[in-house]
């Protein structure tokens, strides 16, 4: 088929890293959408083709020329107990594109049928994780932070059966790569050093081709990994989104949020925050999320260090060591210089670096003292700076007096005038985000086929920073009966 131009190189490693499969064929595949901007960024054409045709290769049910289908073989830690087999047991690599930029990226299918590694499953997804993982991964990405992203929607014309019959889909998702910690387990767990060891030179290959070379390449691919982790943990925290499910086979060595299930933002602010239903015990709650990335590091150190000699290992144990105690200050830092700008502070100072996370700290205490909306708040937090605007959001505390007496203080420093520093608060702080009771809003209309809301929210959430006419519901927290406590994998 025209439009689509593979140049796989996964499917070059030994068959132990894949198994090959076929997407099953569905009765009647139906294009909910086409990221036609996301095509385009990826050199792909398919302004020839009908929206039935877009529908029957990314349902899986017409294979493009030049792919390659494959499941992914991978290991992972869940829940901090270790699987030794899970791999892509309902998702399939078609293949890879470079595009117009010289990049490589994977296509994939998620929910197109059975593989090796599906288990006792069928390999399909219900429509709702195919709806909410689009609209979370879009929005990630207008909102700045590293993401997989979202190519297409389909609706196969079948039902699957979870605790109940749902209408089936297929998500089409595009990413860097899809290695993740799990990847480098699962050759470690079987002692399989020899494939480790090409793992590990595909990888620096694909994402960190400037340590090439290296006499301590597995250190310095920790390293690179260690740092593309700090910051994408440290964006979610500034955004209050909490992933949900932090397992080893969830995270990418690439520093990229992939596997978009029971993730949500919080509306009222907590720093305990759980919204996955099956973490029973807060394992990834919002303030865990970078100690669960931490120890994630620690589990593909592991894998490194467990094919040393024993007088190998004692010099490397430390070396990894040092690298993890350094995980917390490289965190702290991608942390602070988002969380300034969100306060408008833009001058990084180290002599004001303790004072402005405290500052931010003293923010947040407020807002779960007072059970206020993260992201409003944030917004609003502009109106303290105007003279003419209503302050009506913000309960007048003591807390609030300190903070406000300590922020307007720092902003002194900055020697910019108030409209440039609101300015910066607003680039930073958004006013839209993909909301847990929108994105149910938008199942539940297209379960019933009617899609304007998965639509509408796209649309909004491509401009998160930007004001727009007749959109203030996406603005506001849910009410009461609208709030979602609890989020599923959908699996």
């Amino acid at each position: 088929m025209q439009g689509l131009s593979f140049q796989n190189t996964y499917v070059d490693l030994p068959e132990s890293f894949y198994a090959r499969a076929k997407a099953d064929e569905v009765p009647n595949p139906t294009l909910i959408t086409f990221n036609n901007d996301l095509a385009q960024e990826l050199g792909i054409d398919f302004s020839t083709k009908t929206e039935t045709e877009i529908a029957r290769v990314f349902s899986g049910n017409v294979t493009p020329e030049g792919a390659s289908p494959i499941a992914l073989a991978y290991s992972g830690h869940q829940f901090g107990h270790f699987a030794p087999v899970l791999g892509d047991g309902r998702a399939l690599l078609l293949g890879e594109v470079i595009s117009p930029k010289g990049e490589r990226f994977d296509i994939q299918l998620k929910g197109s049928g059975t593989t090796r590694f599906s288990r006792r499953g069928d390999g399909k997804s219900s429509l709702g994780p195919v709806i909410r993982e689009y609209i979370a991964s879009e929005a990630m990405h207008h909102l700045g932070v590293p993401t997989s992203r979202a190519l297409a929607a389909v609706r196969t014309g079948e039902n699957v059966f979870r605790e109940q019959s749902l209408p089936g889909g297929v998500f089409t998702r595009v990413a860097s790569s899809h290695m993740r910690v799990g990847t480098f387990e699962y050759f470690a767990s079987r002692r399989d050093y020899d494939s480790l060891q090409k793992l590990l030179g595909y990888a620096v290959s694909r994402h960190y081709a400037h340590i090439q070379g290296s006499e301590e390449l597995a250190l310095d691919f920790f390293r690179e990994v260690a740092k593309r982790q700090a910051e994408l943990v440290a964006r979610w925290m500034c955004l209050g989104f909490i992933h949900g499910v932090m397992n080893t086979d969830n995270f990418s060595i690439a520093g990229i949020t992939i596997d978009y299930g029971p993730c949500a933002y919080m509306d009222t602010f907590s720093d305990s925050k759980v919204f996955s239903s099956i973490d029973h015990h807060g394992r990834y709650a919002y303030h865990n999320q970078p100690a669960m990335a931490q120890w994630n590091l620690a589990r593909l150190a592991e894998t490194f260090l467990n094919q040393l000699s024993e007088e190998e290992k004692k010099p490397m144990i430390e070396a990894y060591q040092n690298e993890l105690v350094k995980f917390d200050e490289l965190y702290n830092q991608a942390w602070l210089k988002p969380m300034r700008a969100k306060l408008g502070i833009e001058r990084a100072d180290n002599n004001y670096d303790k004072t402005d996370a405290g500052l931010a700290r003293l923010w947040l205490e407020y807002l779960q003292k007072e059970k206020l909306d993260f992201t409003i708040s944030f917004r609003n937090l502009t109106k303290v700076l105007d003279p003419s605007a209503s302050k009506d959001e913000f309960r007048k505390t003591e807390e609030f007096k300190n903070f406000t007496t300590q922020w307007k203080k720092r902003l002194t420093q900055e020697n910019k005038p108030i409209e440039e520093i609101t300015a910066l608060m607003n680039s930073q702080n958004p006013l839209y985000i993909a909301r847990n009771h929108q994105i149910e809003r938008a199942i539940r209309a297209a379960i019933n086929e009617d899609y304007s809301a998965f639509h509408e929210m796209n649309q909004l959430l491509q401009n998160p920073f930007k004001e727009q006419a007749g959109m203030e519901k996406y603005t506001l927290a849910p009410l009461d009966h609208e709030v979602i406590a609890k989020t599923f994998c959908g699996t």
